[in-house]
């Protein structure tokens, strides 16, 4: 049964939220720190974080940030705040997605079930899939390049999964951003370009000359076995 934690201030909030949670089946639990949830964190790991921006010790960005040095777990913001600015930033920084306030905590449930649906290794698979020298094993969430475990971010592997998923496929940044569960109208769909830098870069620290991912002007990127 996955586990939410939920950082938010306002009881109000944090109590219709559980409740909205508990009924899809969900346990959770809430703090109203940032501090006290990067410790909780640590000592027992939830599944998923909602995690309010505005917080009275430090702000749920910069939270985030702390948050990714030892984890990768889905963070969903909540906010007040509806500037595009701040919905680029939070993605930025490693959340899967950004609530704005009032919203309806059913939604978040499911935008919930939606995240941790997509970041959940297949249970049916027992090994790496075939990919050749650039494989995704999907029972441990890992992607090898010739023989090589490569550290990626979430939102790295996600692409690369979508990537290899159909060789050869252009998929348009909308469509990548899709993969990762971003909407398109959050001001992100440009920022694709940045994950797909830093995934080149460390695959061009196993094969300088290869090119498995190649750029599609004004169309989008592309997995290219033939390159690898």
């Amino acid at each position: 049964m996955p586990h939410i934690l939920i950082v938010e201030d306002e009881a109000a909030i944090a109590d219709t939220l559980i409740f909205a949670l508990h009924s899809e089946g969900f346990t959770t639990h809430w703090v109203s720190l940032a501090e006290q949830a990067l410790q909780e964190q640590q000592r027992s790991p939830a599944d998923l974080l909602i995690l309010d921006v505005g917080l009275p010790d430090i702000s749920g960005f910069e939270a985030c940030k702390r948050l990714r040095r030892f984890s990768e777990v889905p963070v969903i913001f909540l906010t007040a705040r509806s500037e595009e600015i701040d919905r680029v930033v939070g993605l930025e920084i490693g959340a899967d997605d950004y609530v704005v306030k009032p919203f309806s905590p059913r939604e978040v449930a499911a935008r919930v079930k939606a995240i941790l649906k997509r970041s959940t290794p297949r249970a049916q698979s027992d090994g790496p899939e075939a990919g050749g020298p650039l494989h995704y094993d999907s029972l441990r969430q890992q992607v090898q390049y010739h023989g090589q475990l490569l550290a990626l971010t979430r939102h790295e592997l996600h692409l690369l999964k979508l990537l290899l998923s159909q060789p050869e496929r252009v998929f348009s940044r909308e469509q990548l951003l899709d993969g990762l569960g971003v909407a398109a109208d959050a001001g992100y769909e440009r920022n694709i370009d940045s994950h797909i830098k830093s995934l080149r870069g460390k695959l061009r620290q196993v094969r300088p000359a290869a090119e498995p991912i190649q750029t599609h002007r004004g169309l989008g990127y592309s997995y290219s076995p033939g390159h690898v």
